[in-house]
């Protein structure tokens, strides 16, 4: 760093990048040339160059820089100057990888939108404290010129209610598009499969113009098949290519029919519809209205799914950013607990869903399910404030009571989220109270087999709050958190609502005020 004012960030492997960038580029003028003469495969390898040229380019030229004046990026197509007045905060942005998670830098603006700088950034836990350190020198000259909204580094997961929903909105979207057009083909194709149903064998009466509505038979004789591993690609050809000169089957059929049959086709509407032989008779598939009518429905209820996360997201919209959303798996078994009524009535009543009584009495009882199942997801998924949570029996159902009269103990879910003397590198999973003292186990008992105590004298309560982003992935989103000072260390303990309540009682910690820890309205 020039001096304490001022911090400027390059890539780590800054070096590499260009000269990778240099091999790349003085490849692709070659390749490219070649290709002019070759082509195929070189084109590629020219494409590939090409590309990576210039994805090199780009990240070796990314630079960042913050003093006084406010924040500056450069990349290779864009500049942004932005003034301390104008960034609200600096946070935390994870970006998800096939087999990692990327640590970028957010920048959220006085009016709402975010920005991400190109640098610092983390791709592995062993760089992570590097990018930390330089995130905390960007905070920190935040606060020196600037007004931070908070007071710590909010982290922005895929479960935070800060995170974008274009993704979301797109499935949603897409789903519901191929649905509708799904919809859209269920009356011609219930009605091609009447008129299929319906047609006889042409006549001398038809006229020419007509005889694609009846059915007119060719005599045939197979020359050869092609049967494929697959159930599509099986082939017959005819000899002397007449009355056509291959025709697409089943692989049944393919196997089946030999070389010198001779068949009848069948022919609608200038198609082959039916092969018949001595052995074997094939028949085209017709795709019933039924069929689709079940892919518009499945697209309906899958578009369902992105669309519970979407209303999740608007009734969260009130929430810090990096607070982490109620899940919306319980929408999700209310679609599925639809689906199995709905899906049957639709495909086997397509066109006219409710043209009888015994319909009407199905939708109807299966629609009343439904409006239950939504009604308990809604109530699931509501947004608990520290504090609303009432202690009943074992909290939310994960205690486990062993013992009887008053040597009874209680094994409750929790987790302290940090490695301490008493939580020696995360082992613990419950905290049993009772009989004897707090204690962390790593298991839900009975006993206290490898029980570590809790030093209750040394903690003091100092907050009570929803899980964030950067409480880690592995707490679940109904749980809340408790922050308490363990001799000048913080230390968080995560458990349900209820069973948080029970554990404070029991650690001797007290209660907060009753609108400490709460979200923001």
């Amino acid at each position: 760093m020039p001096d304490a004012g001022e911090v400027i960030y390059r890539p780590a492997a800054r070096r590499a990048l260009w000269w990778c960038a240099a091999v790349c580029a003085a490849g692709t003028g070659p390749a490219a040339v070649l290709a002019v003469y070759v082509g195929g495969l070189v084109a590629a390898v020219a494409l590939l160059l090409a590309l990576v040229a210039l994805a090199c380019l780009y990240a070796a030229t990314a630079r960042v820089s913050a003093d006084a004046y406010g924040l500056r990026s450069r990349t290779l197509l864009r500049r942004r100057n932005l003034p301390w007045s104008g960034i609200a905060d600096l946070r935390t942005y994870i970006q998800y990888g096939r087999n990692q998670e990327i640590h970028r830098v957010s920048v959220l603006l006085r009016d709402g939108h975010t920005r991400r700088l190109p640098v610092p950034m983390s791709a592995s836990s062993v760089d992570r404290p590097e990018f930390d350190a330089k995130l905390d020198a960007l905070r920190a000259l935040h606060r020196r010129y600037g007004d931070p909204a908070s007071g710590h580094i909010p982290v922005i997961s895929y479960r935070a209610a800060g995170r974008g929903a274009a993704v979301s909105w797109a499935v949603c979207v897409l789903l519901l598009a191929g649905a509708g057009l799904a919809a859209w083909y269920v009356p011609g194709l219930a009605s091609e499969n009447r008129v299929w149903q319906a047609a006889v064998p042409c006549t001398a009466a038809v006229p020419a113009a007509e005889r694609g509505e009846c059915l007119s038979t060719r005599q045939a004789e197979i020359a050869r098949t092609k049967v494929s591993k697959g159930e599509a690609g099986s082939r017959l050809y005819f000899a002397d290519g007449r009355p056509l000169e291959r025709l697409g089957v089943s692989r049944e059929a393919a196997g089946t029919f030999r070389p010198g049959d001779s068949v009848e086709l069948t022919v609608w509407r200038h198609r082959v519809r039916e092969v018949a032989g001595e052995r074997y008779v094939w028949r085209a598939h017709f795709t019933g209205a039924g069929e689709v009518a079940l892919v518009a429905a499945g697209c309906a209820l899958a578009a369902g799914y992105p669309g519970a996360r979407l209303l999740l997201r608007r009734r969260g919209r009130r929430l810090p950013d990096d607070e982490v959303l109620p899940s919306a798996l319980p929408f999700a078994a209310a679609l599925a607990g639809t689906a199995a009524w709905l899906l049957p009535l639709c495909y086997r009543h397509p066109t006219d869903p409710l043209g009888s009584p015994g319909t009407v009495v199905w939708a109807a009882s299966g629609a009343a399910a439904t409006a239950v199942m939504f009604a308990r997801a809604w109530r699931a998924t509501r947004v608990h404030t520290p504090g609303d949570a009432p202690v009943t029996g074992t909290g939310d159902g994960t205690g486990t009571r062993t013992g009887t009269g008053p040597s009874q103990e209680l094994f409750l879910a929790a987790r302290f989220l940090e490695h301490t003397a008493y939580n020696p590198h995360g082992f613990g999973t419950h905290v049993v109270v009772g009989e004897g003292p707090p204690a962390v186990t790593p298991h839900p008992g009975p006993g206290r087999f490898a029980a570590r105590p809790i030093p209750v004298e040394r903690l003091t309560l100092t907050n009570v709050r929803r899980v964030r982003g950067s409480d880690g992935d592995t707490v679940p989103r109904s749980w809340h958190i408790a922050e308490m000072d363990d001799a000048g260390e913080p230390v968080r303990l995560a458990a349900a609502p209820a069973d948080l309540t029970r554990l404070l009682d029991a650690l001797g910690c007290g209660r907060l005020p009753q609108n400490a820890g709460r979200a923001r309205p």
